[in-house]
């Protein structure tokens, strides 16, 4: 019985550098941003022909060398129903507090939020960057609850900026670039894998090789440098196969 091939889209997390290489290397690859959880279940399901993921466990931490390093592999290896799946590097990116330009409210730890009441953008559940501020906040010994959160919670990192900029909210955890893209300040907090899954078979496909081919093309560190806020990681390498 032959498998029916997954329609050409990219679910998972949203990312500027990641968007700008969809064009630009005329994969005909389309985006479907909801967050690494709800990708990776559009995966299971066939939904996507693959899906970008930033996971985050316990361990996370505001060492660049440590906070979100292995995170991804950890987690796929935690997932028995992915056993034919290979994880493509894409980039590694910083991810922290977006403020208010100037920071006016002087936040500069999600103690700092707590004790001063600030109001928190937050995300979906299962996002990344949730999955970061979960991991950050057992580490701290705060409880999510106490947070004044925001609602409902932004569905990518630049709506979460954009709650930022126009008030709605006093910060919120995402992206370098997404802070700058909106002109915000950015408070960092922890360094990430940034990484592309697919079922093994999707490797292979003429759009996943055209997209990969790209993320090995100097224009992508380029872009990269432009936007900050991301470190060369081996791009488009094979970091993880089961």
């Amino acid at each position: 019985m032959m498998v029916k091939e997954p329609p050409p889209i990219v679910g998972g997390s949203q990312d500027d550098l990641l968007e700008w290489s969809l064009r630009e290397s005329g994969s005909g690859l389309a985006s479907l941003n909801e967050g690494t959880t709800r990708g990776v279940e559009r995966l299971q399901r066939g939904e996507v022909l693959a899906t970008a993921v930033h996971f985050h466990g316990t361990h996370a931490s505001n060492s660049s060398n440590s906070a979100g390093g292995d995170a991804n592999i950890v987690a796929l290896r935690s997932l028995p129903s992915l056993h034919d799946v290979v994880l493509v590097g894409v980039v590694r990116r910083e991810q922290g507090l977006v403020v208010a330009r100037g920071n006016p409210r002087k936040l500069y730890s999600l103690q700092n939020v707590l004790g001063s009441g600030a109001k928190m953008a937050v995300r979906q559940a299962g996002a990344g960057s949730q999955l970061l501020l979960e991991a950050l906040l057992k580490r701290a010994g705060i409880n999510l609850k106490d947070l004044h959160q925001l609602a409902p919670p932004s569905l990518t990192g630049p709506d979460l900026a954009s709650a930022i900029r126009t008030g709605s909210a006093d910060c919120g955890i995402a992206t370098r670039g997404a802070a700058r893209a909106a002109g915000l300040d950015f408070v960092p907090l922890a360094w990430e894998s940034f990484d592309l899954l697919m079922r093994q078979r999707s490797y292979f496909c003429p759009a996943i090789q055209a997209l990969i081919g790209f993320l090995r093309d100097d224009r992508l560190k380029q872009r990269a440098a432009e936007l900050t806020g991301y470190v060369d990681a081996a791009p488009g390498q094979i970091r993880f196969a089961a």
